[in-house]
């Protein structure tokens, strides 16, 4: 019985309140291109290929590098080498594991 006592009966939507929320998404977004920031989202992906990709070359090539200059010096051919490739390798995957941990904005 309770209710069916007037004044209790849900009130509908305002249409001028979802014209209100539309413009003020289309005002944000708007905002957000004018701005740049738009553009920042839609690039964090390929930014994100790109530093993973420089890491691991990186790591390959200065651990190649200083593993090939120590061997020339010391006359040690190819065991700097290989050891400091597998070593920058390693730490090039330990940076891509702590890249891909940390939470996206």
């Amino acid at each position: 019985m309770a209710e069916r006592e007037p004044g209790l009966d849900p009130i509908a939507e305002d249409a001028r309140l979802a014209s209100l929320d539309e413009r003020l998404k289309q005002a944000k977004s708007d905002e957000a291109i004018r701005t740049g920031e738009a553009r920042y989202e839609s690039e964090a992906g390929s930014r994100l290929a790109s530093r993973v990709l420089a890491e691991l070359i990186g790591g390959m090539v200065g651990g190649a590098l200083i593993g090939w200059v120590l061997d020339r010096l010391l006359g040690t051919s190819p065991w700097f080498l290989l050891g400091l490739l597998f070593l920058g390798i390693a730490a090039a995957f330990r940076n891509i594991f702590r890249i891909s941990a940390r939470r996206s904005k």
